[in-house]
């Protein structure tokens, strides 16, 4: 039994038509047999098998009513090797020596805590440098829709497990938009919540990066988010609490961008949505939001972070194209830092305004088909010493910038099988809106066939091929 989602899983299991222990079983067993994605850089054993024996007892001691309490029991999930957990290596992507960490990250730890079963780790960019899965640690994440083109990143290895069915639905990072492009390029759902509303630990200087679900559905992300979400102690950021949504949800004012050099097969798929959106009673019209200086301020801020987390005598082991950004990062003067704070200053006070005119901002997730498994990028911003590895990606970043939810849910597929995804942002706060109009979406939008197993032939292939 492949993994197809967290109530699927759940009514299987209240009516004993399968057991936890079948169920972590099987997906153990699919993980080491199936993964020709490479998709986990690491799979639980006894631990994950200890964890459903002990759900399975919960379960035949208290029925349904198991489920009220920890509502992910017998759910299994993954987790980014980014994130600490306690029975697994945490390597985050990195040749330095493994960390063997001795407690859960924040959200691990809630997610045990709800029920649902650790089963392995997923592969990741060194620290998440890049928007593809390409390191050193383990081989590219491939898509499961295309073995030879990547899974994006650096969420690469969580998107592709839940699209290929090796988990119900995985823990992961966003920075620059880690969870949201994979979950473009893999057909799945990825939900960046509002910065702070889930703790992350250990956080970067930067203030840019959240911790979210990527799941089969929108009602399993938003499960996964609820859980996750709350106050920690070792995040003084976390905490943010919840906007009241607008009182008529059948008549939203919604901002459709468009962006510079979309493919006209993604802009295709995805205006499918706009045309939902319209039919269900909302307002939807063209915005533009500019602002001066955007990208490079982004790259400043992440290669500033990059380098003052990176030793020189770290350098042996980083990957080159990572190292790129760390060189460039100790060019940089604490002006030119503050500057590139000023901008993010500026964005923020720009969405802002356009969020008094409007409830929610809609637009394709990528403007592009995924590129080669092996690339960083498509060939015009493959070269990391360009300093363009996350251009190709301009309605990602900006909302880690200014910490507002999004979602990523999958509009359909391109003439070419690959998927193409809409996303959905909100103000600060409002990520109940954002999940809301999301579902009442993904009802109305065909649901994407299952990826077919990996063919023999994985040589890449380029595609994505778009200009600047």
């Amino acid at each position: 039994m492949t993994a197809r989602g967290i109530s699927h899983t759940k009514d299987l299991l209240s009516r004993g038509d399968l057991t936890v222990v079948e169920h972590v079983r099987s997906v153990l067993t699919a993980i080491r047999e199936q993964d020709a994605l490479d998709a986990y850089v690491a799979v639980a054993g006894e631990e994950a098998l200890q964890a459903a024996e002990q759900a399975d007892a919960r379960i035949r001691e208290k029925g349904r009513e198991a489920w009220w309490d920890q509502p992910l029991l017998g759910v299994t999930v993954s987790v980014k090797d980014l994130l600490q957990t306690r029975d697994l290596p945490t390597t985050r992507g990195s040749l330095l020596p493994n960390d063997r960490p001795r407690e859960d990250a924040p959200a691990v730890a809630r997610l045990r805590a709800a029920g649902a079963v650790v089963v392995g780790k997923t592969t990741t960019s060194e620290f998440g440098w890049s928007a593809a899965t390409v390191g050193r640690v383990a081989p590219p994440t491939r898509n499961p829709y295309d073995p030879r083109l990547t899974a994006g990143g650096s969420s690469g290895g969580a998107a592709a497990a839940v699209a290929a069915g090796l988990c119900e639905g995985s823990l992961g990072t966003d920075g620059s938009g880690s969870i949201r492009i994979p979950a473009a390029f893999c057909g799945v759902v990825g939900y960046k919540p509002s910065y702070g509303k889930v703790p992350y630990f250990p956080n970067g200087a930067d203030r840019l990066a959240h911790q979210g679900p990527l799941a089969h559905s929108v009602a399993d992300a938003a499960l996964l988010g609820q859980v996750i979400a709350g106050p920690h102690p070792a995040d003084p950021d976390s905490g943010l609490g919840s906007l009241d949504s607008p009182r008529d949800l059948r008549a939203l004012r919604i901002g459709w961008i468009e962006y510079e050099g979309t493919d006209p097969e993604i802009r295709r798929v995805t205006e499918q949505g706009r045309d939902i959106l319209v039919a269900e009673g909302h307002r939807v019209e063209d915005v533009e939001v500019r602002c001066q200086n955007l990208y490079p301020a982004v790259v400043d801020i992440l290669a500033a972070t990059e380098a003052a987390g990176t030793p020189p005598e770290h350098e042996a082991w980083c990957d080159p194209g990572r190292l790129e950004i760390v060189r460039h990062g100790r060019t940089l003067s604490g002006v030119r830092v503050i500057q590139a704070e000023e901008v993010r200053q500026n964005l923020r006070a720009t969405l802002r305004s356009v969020m008094d005119r409007y409830d929610l901002l809609a637009m394709a997730t990528v403007p592009i088909e995924p590129f080669a498994a092996d690339a960083i990028g498509p060939s015009w911003a493959a070269d990391p010493r360009d300093l363009m590895w996350l251009s190709w990606a301009p309605a990602s970043y900006p909302f880690n910038m200014t910490g507002q939810p999004a979602v990523s849910l999958p509009a359909g597929l391109t003439r070419s099988g690959l998927p193409a995804g809409l996303q959905l942002v909100g103000p600060v706060g409002a990520d109940d809106l954002v999940l809301t109009v999301a579902r009442r979406l993904e009802a109305m939008l065909a649901p994407l066939p299952l990826p077919h197993p990996p063919a023999a032939d994985l040589t890449p292939v380029t595609t994505g091929e778009r200009t600047p």
